[in-house]
Parts: structure tokens; sequence; C-alpha cells
């Protein structure tokens, strides 16, 4: 194959994990309890791929002849969050989780960030991201003070009105705080969360960006990269590996706009990968417990499918599957650990193939370095089952 595109629909779990109980998840299954919630989903094209052979889907049953190779994938690393469920796409495994702070960062974390940016602190808790605006936003604009939160992801989160802290200041601010949180401290990403408006109808801003640790191991990427062949990133994925292993990468507003953006690299059909996230699953729906909303993201993201699959031609393949999972049906507000669906799509794949449970995300990474000849140190390929 000349071209693999992975599109991650980020959070879209399938089922809790055998260990989802020490994650304090039993019974999350976002996909399932999401097409429950809202009483059947209307999905047709990822039916027609085999979505429903996978997991019980209300409104898309199993099909006979599935148009792809489907299957589910374990996550081996330790933790449920987006830069461990990449970055074992890519190749790495984890052995311990990032750290978390339930209680807030400690004092000396807050002092330092303080001293370095010039600016007093509001917040330092575990927080809704929407939640903490609307409570703390007001005081934020009458004192210029960033809101610091994190959630029970390994997040340090810096939240500004983009009128009272300009967005280049804002990222300096991520960036000191990146620098500072090394060692224990070292969270998996520090995230810029701009926001608009007046008090009681603030808004949060597609200026998001994160500031993430650089890979701890020789990702696909890498791989791909240093053998001269394309990796274009779509979305967060320049973000959630700090910059390295792209080739070309561009930002989006919102799904659709991923959608197009990919769209767009497909067209160019270069040698490589494409590899696109679409957040909103996540932080628009998943986070904010709206099954009603996540449900009309998938159908929204269906509708769009065939545009991707008419250009997946003899040369190329399509991988879909997700990173962790975000069970918007559930009290918690936090990821979920969760199996995630493998579909394969493209003219070359052996139609309906069942590729089982595979036992890490990282298998992904090893087809695809199978198919450009590299190899990988984790996973295992699929290659040949699908081909």
């Amino acid at each position: 194959m000349k071209n693999i595109t992975i599109l991650v629909i980020d959070s879209l779990g399938i089922g809790e994990l055998p260990d989802a109980g020490e994650y304090g998840d039993k019974g999350s299954n976002t996909l399932t309890n999401t097409s429950k919630a809202v009483g059947g989903l209307q999905i047709p094209n990822l039916q027609k791929m085999g979505l429903g052979n996978i997991v019980e889907i209300i409104g898309a049953p199993p099909v006979e002849a599935p148009l792809s190779a489907f299957g589910r994938m374990a996550e081996t690393s330790a933790g449920k969050d987006t830069t461990t469920g990449h970055w074992e796409i890519s190749g790495i495994i984890l052995q311990k989780p990032f750290p978390v702070f339930p209680n807030g960062f400690p004092d000396l974390i807050i002092n330092e960030f303080e001293t370095k940016t010039g600016r007093k602190t509001l917040g330092n808790e575990v927080a809704s991201g929407t939640e903490i605006i609307a409570r703390l936003g007001e005081q934020h604009m009458n004192t210029g003070r960033p809101i610091i939160y994190t959630s029970a992801d390994s997040v340090f989160q810096i939240a500004a009105h983009e009128e009272i802290i300009v967005l280049d200041e804002l990222y300096e601010m991520c960036r000191t705080a990146r620098s500072i949180l090394t060692g224990e401290y070292a969270v998996g990403r520090v995230i810029a969360r701009p926001f608009i408006g007046k008090p009681g109808e603030f808004k949060r801003t597609s200026n998001r960006h994160d500031f993430s640790l650089e890979p701890v191991g020789t990702t696909i990427l890498d791989m791909l990269k240093d053998n001269g062949k394309s990796v274009q990133a779509v979305g967060k994925i320049k973000d959630i590996f700090a910059g390295r292993g792209i080739t070309q990468a561009v930002h989006t507003n919102d799904n659709m706009d991923g959608v197009d953006k990919t769209i767009e690299f497909l067209r160019q059909a270069r040698e490589g990968i494409i590899f696109t996230n679409l957040v909103d699953f996540d932080s628009a729906y998943g986070h904010r417990n709206d099954p009603d909303g996540y449900a009309r993201a998938l159908e929204e993201l269906d509708r769009r499918l065939p545009e991707i699959m008419e250009l997946i031609s003899e040369e190329k393949l399509l991988i879909i599957t997700a990173d962790h999972g975000c069970d918007p049906t559930t009290r918690s507000t936090d990821h979920s650990r969760e199996y995630v669906p493998l579909l394969v799509y493209g003219p070359k794949i052996k139609k309906g193939t069942n590729l089982g449970v595979r036992q890490s995300f990282a298998d992904i990474a090893a087809t695809i370095a199978e198919n450009f000849g590299l190899l990988t140190r984790h996973g295992t390929s699929f290659l040949k089952e699908v081909l």
C-alpha cells in the first residue's frame, strides 16, 4: 500500500476492558450506551463497514457482508488518556501511567509558575472546563489571573479570556508550565484553553493548543519520516506527538473541518500516512455527558464517510479506530478504560475478515511498519490477515 489513513474517532470506546474496575470504569461502553440512550443510531455507512459486527449498536445491527475487516483492540499501556492511546497506536507501550493530581497541583509547582509568568492564578482544582470558566471567568477578567485546573487525566490546563490574556501570552504560559512539569510532575499534556464572551455567556474557542511530552520511544511516525515517507497530521496529532515525526500538519476547527482536511490530504496521494484525530466526540460530548450530541456527531461523520471511502484507491488503506472511551451516559465526565473499534477498508482488503480481539493498539503501528518494510518493537501486524 502506498498510503494508509488512520482516522481516530476520539473517545469511541466499545466496552470495558478487563481491568476497567481498577480505573472506576465498570459498565462503560461509549458506543453501545450512547446508542441506547438516544433510541438508536442512524449510521448506515459505518454499519456497512462492519461496526455493528464488533459490538451491539441499537439502530446498526450486524451485516452479513461487511465492507471492511473488523475487530476490537485492547489497550496494553497503563492509563486511559489521549496521549497514551495515540502513542500506543504509534507503537509505544507505557508501563506506568502519567501522573494525575486529584487535589490540584502542589504549591511548589504553582508558586514557580506564578513567579515565571508574573501572574497570580485562580482555581488549581479538578474541574470541568466549561463549569470552571462559568464560575471563575468573571473574576479572571477582573484580575487578569489565569484559571488553572486539571481532571482525572494527566493534564495541566490554563483557561484565559482571549481579550484579557492574548493567545501568544497564553501559549507562552503553557510553554513555561511544560518546562516546570518534569520528573514526578511530568503530566502528559499542558493545554491552553482560551475562551471568549461575557459573564454568563462564555464560550471556549478553537484556539486550544496542547503542549505534550515528547514520545518516550521511537514511533512509527519517526520511522516513516526518517525513511523519506510523508506523515500528514490532521487536528491535534501534531500536539500529541510534540511535533515529532510529522512532515506536514494542519489545525482543525471541528470534526467536519477535520474530515475536509483529511480529504485534501487523500487527494494528494503521497506515499506514507495520514493521521487524523476528530476531537469533538471527546471534548464537546463525552466530557460533557451529552449522548445526544455524541450521537449527532457520529451520524454527521457517517454522512461524510463515502467522500473518504471513494478516495481509498487500490494502493490505499483506511483504518478507523479510537484512543480510549468517554462514555457520556455514566456519572463520570472523564475518559473510560475501554476496548476500541478496528475497521480496515480498501479495495484490496478481504472484506468481512474478523480480526478478533487485538492485544494492543500497537498492532496498527506494526501493520504500517510491515507495509513499508519497517519493524516496530511492539504490536502484531494484521497486514497479511486483511490483504
